[in-house]
């Protein structure tokens, strides 16, 4: 195969500070399945300007975080119907210059809570924070019918008075695990921690998909 050429397809991610995490995962995807794309992450400041530029140079879809899910909506030619309900979005496809927002937070959240709620059920389930991610994981309890209590940070102090629950931390606070008490299965968006990572892991299989149309390999045992 013949790397970096006029026929490559170009996917990438936009963020306030980009990160390594998405690169290596999908251009080692990529790679491995011998195609020709190659993925790259950008820091931007002014996500409708980033939008214009996946639209000049034909990228072919792109990732989003922080702080911009919500606001990269307004940019977009199409929103997925769970996405829209969402409001927020951290996948968009470029589907011959029509742009189509995803959300596969929504989609890996969902499958780990069924995983989750499989094992065993708790008392409470308390999800924290308020921002896109935060709306994806309360979409998906709704979804597989789990009731839930919503913190943010406002009411933070609350949450060294959980005991026998579910607890799932959709905020970016790093370390929060000190204040969770042991009685509680502890969930952790946070990717330097096992389950921000496998919940990364999941997420990126969905994006993969959309961008293949191929499972994600890193997914076999």
């Amino acid at each position: 195969m013949n790397w970096i050429n006029k026929d490559t397809e170009i996917y990438c991610s936009f963020a306030e500070k980009a990160g390594n995490t998405g690169c290596q995962m999908m251009n080692s995807a990529f790679y491995y399945c011998g195609l020709n794309k190659i993925y790259k992450s950008f820091s931007v400041d002014n996500i409708q300007d980033a939008v214009a530029a996946v639209r000049a140079l034909d990228i072919k879809g792109f990732a989003v975080t922080m702080p911009y899910k919500k606001k990269v909506l307004e940019y977009v030619d199409s929103i997925e119907e769970k996405t829209e309900k969402i409001g927020a979005a951290n996948t968009v496809i470029n589907n011959n210059g029509i742009l189509t927002a995803y959300n596969t937070d929504y989609l890996s959240a969902k499958s780990f809570l069924e995983g989750v709620f499989r094992e065993r059920e708790y008392s409470g389930f308390y999800i924290l924070g308020s921002g896109g991610y935060a709306n994806a994981v309360k979409q998906a309890a709704a979804d597989i019918n789990k009731e839930y209590i919503n913190i943010n940070r406002n009411d933070w102090g609350k949450i060294n008075t959980i005991t026998d629950s579910l607890v799932f931390n959709c905020t970016p606070v790093v370390d929060i695990s000190s204040e969770i008490s042991l009685t509680n299965q502890f969930i952790d968006c946070i990717v330097t921690t096992p389950t921000g990572r496998a919940l990364a892991l999941a997420q990126a299989s969905h994006q993969f998909k959309m961008y293949t149309g191929l499972e994600f390999p890193f997914n076999r045992k």
